[in-house]
């Protein structure tokens, strides 16, 4: 489901009735804390995973696990998935303490390589991480790396899984 979707579904007033659902998955959007409180007052015994994605990165590279006894306010997009790097960088393109908003940046083998016949757009938004920026983890070997600029804001939180904040253009 989207979240928006999902929110559909569950002011369904025959949803007691769903018995056999085990899990459901939402991604493409953010999923608001108030939809996933809704969720699990509606569907106690089924799971919620948050997924988060663009287009040109496979769809989804994090994931995180809904809890229903979570004492946060915001639902986290969580972890990488495998094969999949996340950068939370500043301006500079340097990594961000945790607490800090940055943008989102994402690597690994799921990365498109760019836009079909938009060599400008491709070169703007699939960039090459200095080869010297040794804090980031998988640059460290002494090789570059291509990296995605979503256009999200997002920032690590203390455990390690990132919140998602907000765009940070007027792309839909």
């Amino acid at each position: 489901f989207v979240p928006s979707m999902l929110q559909v579904f569950i002011q369904e007033q025959d949803l007691d009735n769903c018995r056999s659902l085990k899990r459901v998955c939402c991604s493409g959007e953010a999923l608001p804390f108030e939809v996933k409180e809704r969720f699990f007052m509606r569907l106690p015994a089924v799971e919620l995973h948050n997924l988060y994605g663009p287009t040109e990165a496979a769809v989804d590279v994090t994931y995180w696990q809904c809890r229903r006894d979570s004492r946060l306010k915001k639902v986290p997009i969580g972890r990488p998935i495998a094969n999949i790097q996340i950068y939370i960088l500043d301006q500079c393109l340097q990594p961000v303490p945790v607490g800090v908003p940055g943008e989102l940046h994402i690597a690994g083998v799921g990365l498109a390589k760019g836009y079909l016949n938009r060599p400008e757009l491709t070169a703007e938004k699939f960039i090459q991480l200095p080869v010297d920026n040794r804090s980031l983890p998988s640059i460290s070997s002494g090789q570059g790396t291509t990296v995605y600029k979503t256009g999200d804001l997002a920032r690590y939180l203390p455990d390690g899984n990132i919140e998602y904040l907000h765009r940070m253009d007027n792309q839909v």
